[in-house]
């Protein structure tokens, strides 16, 4: 489903017959250039947030783990929080536990924790109902494809906070470096799926908890259809996706 880290080895592999240094060099670039990405993020998404937010202290919900411990050391959607806490305007970050994984306990929940955000960390399910009853202002995600017409691929249970941030009125910010978009693929109906293996579902530490006999569906991604995507934020600026700039008409 993913599509950067592919990338990055595409762009470093040709330089393996020119000798380790110039594959590390090559490296280092790409490395420096994320991270210059991730803060030019930041700072775009968390300025569209504050252009519309007011001057109010804001909630941020955020699911599963798009920070630096999932890129090259800032951070795409925690590189928005990140910016948003630097300029004081954080309240509370509600961090979505992430089942079945747990990257947002495990990481993300860590990551705010070490930065000095506030933040709970709270059930997946509970997400939709947090947002429904007023307690975040908006939700800021990553993503790992984005389509040409703004369909995103991201932690399976990003649609249900979609849905909820569409009922609710609040924005849903997709935060993602332009690699991540797949000019190639006009629509998320093309964006592949990866199931992963049923004992991430079926057991809790080693121990099964359901029947025997009982198999596990576990799609690891899903797709949140581009009208449900209030602005898309890349590197170079954001895009209002729900009201019609697709990456595909910028760059189609």
């Amino acid at each position: 489903t993913a599509v950067n880290l592919a990338a990055g080895v595409d762009r470093v592999l040709p330089f393996a017959g020119k000798g380790a240094d110039a594959v590390a060099a090559e490296a280092q670039a790409l490395l420096d250039e994320d991270v210059r990405g991730n803060r030019a993020i930041g700072v775009h998404g968390a300025a569209w947030i504050l252009d519309r937010a007011g001057d109010r202290p804001l909630r941020v919900l955020t699911h599963c783990n798009a920070g630096a411990l999932a890129t090259a050391g800032w951070g795409t959607a925690l590189g928005v929080v990140r910016e948003l806490h630097r300029r004081g305007r954080v309240e509370l970050v509600y961090a979505d536990e992430t089942r079945p994984l747990l990257q947002g306990a495990r990481l993300t929940a860590w990551e705010l924790d070490q930065a000095g955000i506030p933040c709970v960390v709270q059930a997946d399910g509970a997400a939709p109902s947090t947002i429904l009853r007023g307690l975040a202002d908006v939700a800021v995600i990553g993503a790992d494809r984005i389509a040409a017409n703004g369909d995103t691929a991201n932690k399976i249970g990003s649609v249900g906070v979609a849905l909820a941030c569409h009922a609710a009125g609040i924005p849903l910010v997709v935060a993602a470096p332009w690699s991540t978009v797949d000019l190639a693929l006009p629509d998320g109906t093309g964006i592949p799926i990866e199931e992963r293996p049923a004992e991430e579902v079926l057991t809790w530490g080693g121990v099964r908890t359901a029947p025997d006999r009982v198999d596990a569906y576990n799609p690891a991604f899903d797709v949140t259809p581009a009208r449900l995507v209030t602005a898309l934020v890349t590197e170079t600026g954001v895009l209002e996706v729900s009201a019609g700039t697709t990456p595909g008409g910028v760059r189609g």
